[in-house]
Order: C-alpha cells, then structure tokens, then sequence
C-alpha cells in the first residue's frame, strides 16, 4: 500500500490524499506554526501538571494512583513520580487480557521502585461476552475504536472508584500524546465527564444482552453522593516533552524492563489488539493504529525510520496470523469467533457515553 514518505500514513487512511510526491493532505498542511501552537499548548498543561504534583504531595496515604498495565509509558510515569517527584504512588492494575510480558515488567518495575500494588482480576466470563459481543457489532470506525472506547472506560472507571475508596486526589496514566481520542481527553478528562456522565454505553443497554449487573461495571458518578469529591484524571505525558524512542531506551536503562524487547509496544500490546488490527485492516485495508503513529512522526515524537520497518512488519504479523499475529488466530477462539463474524453493524458513535443535563 502507499504510504506518506513523510510520516507513513497509508494512503487508505481518511484524508490522507497522497499525492504525486508521495505527501499526505496532513503532511502538506503541516506547518511549524501548528507546532508553535501545540508547544504553547503543552506549557500550559506542564505548568498545571507542576503545581498539581507540588500541592498535592504528602496530603493523604497516597498522592497518586497509576493505572500499570506493564507498558513502557506507564513504567516511566511510575518512576517519575516516584523517584523525580517525590510522591506516593499506588500503582493499579486490571488483570484482563494481558500477556505475559506485561506481567514481567509490572514485577521488575514494581521491585525496581518498591511501589504498592493493587491487582484486580474482575471474571474473565463477562469480558468474553462483552468481547465478543462488540466484535460482531462494531460501529462505523472499526473494531479497535469499537473495543477500545469500550473496554478503556471500564478500566478508568475502575481506577476512579478505588481512588474514591482510598481518598487519592490524582489519577495519573500512561496515555502517550494522541491517546485517547483528542476529543475525550487532552491532558485530562474533563469534569463533566467525571462529575456528570454516565459511562455505560448506550448500545450495550440497547442490546438486552446485558443485565444490571453487567452495567453496573461501568462508572456512573450520579451514583454517588452530590458532595463528594472525585479525583482529577490526567495524562502527564501530554504535558512532558514526549519522545517514543527516547522512552523505550529510558526505561531499559533505568532498569524497569528488562530489554528493549519488553519496552516494546509490539510485544507489550493487549493479545485481543491483534484480532482488532485484523478486523480493522480486514474491513479498512490499513492498520488502525497507523494514524496515531504518523501524527507522532509528523510532530517528531516516533521515529520514521523505526515504524518503516515495523509498520508494514506488524501488517504481515497481523494479516497471515504469524509470529505474534498468531494472537488472532487465539483470540478468535478465546471468544468463539470467525472471521466472518467479525462485523460493522453499529452507526458511529453508538457506544458513546450520553451527557446527564
């Protein structure tokens, strides 16, 4: 497939018009004032993010609680806060679906930093349902945008009830830039996503296929008490200069994975991530994470030399079932999938969480 010579970007993707020179529509209009104005953008966040960390440092049990799903992100984040900035950090994570890799940097950086740890393993049976079930009813944007702004939620949701439990003021993950969707989150979520809206996805309620119990997964602030005070949910690497390389090499030097191999998204990744990426280029024709990764190269957060090798790697990974994209082929069998069923059915935005008035 074409792709921008700039940054990457398959020529499928959704505006990416390449044209003679092999540039993408978003290379063309690239400008340095566009990054001049996200520069400003980012000090505005880092100067909140400095008197956040300073003002809450040593007012309860723990100054901050970590989503640690084993990445290299979310390592890095756990360091600094940790040892650069001196706080007291709970790191959280929410055992579903993760390989074994993961698991094996959440113990090296969790004996490296002398962190707290709380694990939740919630029932394997109703994620497999819920999997399963989004999978065959994928709204418009695909399988990863479909599972993902599901599946996130009820992981944010679950670290917010705990901070709640534990009176932790911050919420602190490992969301590099671009991550999530801009709209839902810049730098952090915003208080009417926390304080007024309920998570549950309208088309699970919709469906019937899913009972009050499985709903209640999903966070809903209107359940508690109008006084209460609900954590603050931030991305400070949105704020932080951000450099994918420099990051996968910091945390092997530092000592918090073991090799560049385990800093590595590729092998780091969610295994049901490899049925997404099937689906998506099944239906789509280009990896769906490859816009995320080309806006990142196009600010000179990524490198272009390592994703031009690794980009169309993974694709054959993905698209023969081989090597790591063996995942696929294990997915579809964890969630009793073909890949037939693997549809788009569901208009865009069918999962969405509605705003309470």
């Amino acid at each position: 497939m074409k792709r921008c010579r700039r940054c990457l970007l398959p020529g499928a993707a959704p505006g990416a018009v390449i044209d003679r020179r092999g540039v993408c529509a978003y290379c063309r209009e690239f400008a340095p004032a566009l990054l001049e104005t996200a520069e400003i953008q980012r000090r505005g966040f880092a100067d909140d993010l400095a008197v956040t960390l300073a003002s809450t440092r040593g007012t309860g049990q723990y100054d901050v609680l970590v989503p640690f799903s084993g990445g290299k992100d979310s390592a890095l984040l756990l360091y600094k806060l940790k040892v650069e900035h001196r706080l007291r950090v709970l790191a959280f994570t929410v055992d579903v679906n993760l390989p074994a890799i993961a698991w094996d940097n959440i113990r090296h950086t969790l004996a490296r930093l002398s962190i707290d740890h709380i694990s939740y393993s919630p029932p394997d049976e109703f994620y497999r349902r819920l999997f399963a079930y989004l999978l065959r009813h994928q709204e418009a944007r695909g399988a990863v945008y479909t599972v993902s702004y599901v599946y996130a939620p009820l992981f944010e949701g679950d670290a917010i009830r705990l901070a709640l439990e534990k009176d932790i003021p911050l919420v602190m993950a490992g969301y590099s830039p671009g991550q999530p969707e801009p709209e839902r989150m810049r730098y952090e979520f915003s208080r009417q996503l926390i304080e007024q809206t309920d998570w549950t996805p309208p088309q699970l309620l919709r469906s019937g296929l899913f009972d009050a119990a499985d709903l209640a997964r999903f966070f809903n602030p209107l359940q508690w008490p109008p006084n209460v005070r609900f954590p603050r949910y931030l991305a400070p690497f949105h704020a932080w200069p951000y450099d994918q390389a420099a990051v996968m090499r910091e945390v092997v030097a530092l000592g918090l994975v073991k090799s560049a191999r385990h800093a590595s998204p590729v092998f780091s990744n969610y295994p049901i991530n490899w049925l997404l990426m099937y689906s998506d280029l099944k239906h789509f024709g280009y990896n769906p994470y490859a816009p995320e990764f080309s806006a990142l190269i196009r600010e000179g957060k990524a490198s272009l030399a390592l994703w031009r090798v690794m980009g169309p790697v993974v694709d054959a990974m993905v698209r023969w079932r081989v090597g790591l994209g063996y995942n696929v082929i294990q997915q579809m069998n964890w969630l009793g999938l073909s890949a037939e069923s693997l549809r788009i059915t569901e208009a865009r935005g069918a999962y969405d969480p509605v705003l309470t008035p």
